[in-house]
């Protein structure tokens, strides 16, 4: 009995290791996406370990400027909104009409911020195939990708982005398209990009021929 007792305990422990042996090779030849490779670039798989991200969103535009500041808090989705008014603390799981303006804001300026990433957090948009194409303001021929959302749900619906990034997955600009409308709403360039404790994040976004940039500073994030 004891013999018998051992060879099915080795047997179950066997099948046991070639399951798992076939997960980790299943796992292993998923292929990965272009925008994993483009969020990877940028810091994606690190993300988890992210505690804290404060950061000051600007706009300058010829000798105007405005700014904002915000702390975040990923693990327990808590906001904090700065500006030269007011400040707003809020959590992103119960939003109300006391804190839909602030999170509208947030979400524009943590689009911005982090846009590598939504091409992985946003899973209703629709992703295209990589094309070559001439980006628009370097008009250089680089690689290009369109992300679409869907005509319901978010602050905007129905937007498109289109992506130019390079052969080594960094983003050297993008166009934002209102409505999924042919033409641009807005082209920018994704420049001074910086690391931030395992995160990559493109400092500024340059118009053409504007004395426009977006950018961003006291960006500060902290990891476990």
């Amino acid at each position: 009995m004891r013999i018998l007792y051992t060879i099915s305990i080795l047997s179950i422990l066997l099948f046991s290791c070639k399951n798992e042996t076939k997960q980790v090779q299943k796992e292993e030849s998923k292929p990965i996406t272009t925008t994993e490779k483009i969020a990877n670039k940028y810091g994606f798989k690190q993300f988890k370990n992210i505690k804290e991200i404060a950061f000051t969103f600007n706009v300058d535009r010829d000798s105007s400027h405005y700014q904002r500041s915000w702390i975040w808090k990923p693990k327990s989705n808590d906001v904090t909104l700065i500006t030269a008014k007011d400040t707003i603390t809020y959590n992103r799981k119960s939003i109300d009409s006391t804190s839909i303006k602030a999170d509208q804001g947030f979400i524009n300026d943590k689009f911005w911020l982090l846009t590598p990433f939504q091409l992985m957090w946003d899973k209703s948009a629709t992703i295209s195939k990589v094309v070559k194409a001439k980006a628009p303001i370097s008009k250089l021929e680089t690689n290009k990708i369109t992300i679409t959302y869907p005509n319901n749900g978010g602050y905007t619906p129905g937007d498109a982005y289109d992506f130019y990034f390079n052969d080594n997955y960094l983003i050297t600009e993008w166009v934002y398209r209102e409505g999924n409308k042919k033409e641009a709403s807005l082209i920018t360039t994704f420049e001074n990009h910086k690391d931030f404790n395992g995160i990559k994040i493109a400092l500024e976004h340059k118009q053409a021929d504007v004395n426009w940039n977006l950018n961003f500073t006291d960006i500060k994030v902290t990891t476990e």
